[in-house]
């Protein structure tokens, strides 16, 4: 099966040990996003490692996210994802293109990066270990 982005949103229930709702928004969604802040703990911003194309829009939305008041001591993940591609770009590539170091710099939330594959689950337990460390969950 071929990934597709994410339209509408999803809620998944996870167990940390203790129960944590994801709530998954799409790229397509961000008009929408801000509804949600104010509700938010932790902050998964996946990023397609695949696709050049995507990069730009992707940074702009990320530094929306940041800027937004409610989330403005928000724990952060960046996810690079799609890294069984072949077609991926490297982690040092996506953080030169994002200008991550800027970023991270500038940013009052904690910063913190990981690259994923949803399909293969290549980082998908250092995920969940960061959640559990941000949300001080045992």
């Amino acid at each position: 099966p071929v990934p597709v982005p994410q339209v509408g949103t999803n809620l998944t229930d996870l167990r940390l040990p203790r129960r944590v709702t994801v709530r998954e928004l799409g790229g397509c969604m961000g008009p929408i996003w801000p509804s949600y802040y104010s509700e938010c703990s932790a902050l998964l911003f996946v990023v397609d490692a695949s696709n050049p194309t995507q990069v730009s829009s992707s940074c702009i939305q990320l530094l929306s996210v940041l800027s937004a008041a409610p989330l403005a001591s928000v724990p952060v993940l960046v996810l690079f994802n799609k890294i069984d591609l072949p077609c991926y770009m490297s982690l040092v590539e996506m953080k030169s293109l994002f200008r991550m170091q800027d970023i991270v710099s500038c940013a009052t939330q904690p910063i913190t990066m990981l690259e994923t594959s949803a399909r293969d689950g290549t980082g998908l337990a250092a995920v969940l270990q960061w959640l559990r460390t941000v949300l001080k969950d045992p």
